[in-house]
C-alpha cells in the first residue's frame, strides 16, 4: 500500500506534535535518529519552530562537497511599539517593586504564570549615563 499522505502534511503534523518542545534540543538529538525520510520532516518542523520562537532571519543547511553540513541562522533585531516616557519609566518601577530590586544595578528571576503553564524569565535593571535599562530575557 502506497503512503499518500504528502511531505507538507507530514511537517504540519510535525510542528504540531513538537509546539510546546524545545526546537533547538529536539534538533540536537536528531543525528541518532535512524529513518532518514522521518527525521528529514522532523528537523524541518522543528527549524521553523524554532526560526518562528527565535525571530530569526534565516536558517540555511549548506551541504559541502566533501560531505559536511553546516547549519546556520540569523537573527534580526526588532522593535517594539514605544509605551512612551512615562508608561515606560512606570514599567521599570513596577518591576523593580515587583522583583525587590534596589540600587543601580539589579537582577534576579521573574516567574510568570500563562495560561495553564508558567515561565521563568531573567529580569535585569542596569543604570547608565542617567538612563535605565530593563531586560527581560527569555528562556531558550
Amino acid at each position: 500500500m502506497k503512503d499518500t499522505e504528502s511531505t507538507h502534511q507530514k511537517i504540519q503534523e510535525m510542528i504540531d506534535c513538537y509546539a510546546a518542545n524545545d526546537p533547538l534540543k529536539e534538533m540536537s538529538e536528531i543525528g541518532a535518529e535512524t529513518e532518514l525520510d522521518e527525521a528529514a520532516v522532523k528537523w524541518i518542523a522543528l527549524a521553523a519552530l524554532h526560526g518562528v520562537n527565535q525571530n530569526a532571519k534565516k536558517i540555511s543547511v549548506q551541504h559541502t562537497g566533501d560531505g559536511n553540513v553546516r547549519v546556520t541562522a540569523k537573527y534580526r533585531e526588532a522593535e517594539l511599539p514605544s509605551p512612551g516616557a512615562a508608561i515606560g519609566q512606570r514599567i521599570i518601577d513596577l518591576l523593580r517593586g515587583v522583583t525587590h530590586m534596589e540600587g543601580e544595578k539589579g537582577k534576579t528571576p521573574l516567574a510568570l504564570g500563562i495560561r495553564n503553564d508558567s515561565i521563568e524569565l531573567k529580569a535585569k535593571v542596569e543604570t547608565e549615563d542617567g538612563g535605565q535599562t530593563l531586560t527581560l530575557k527569555f528562556p531558550g
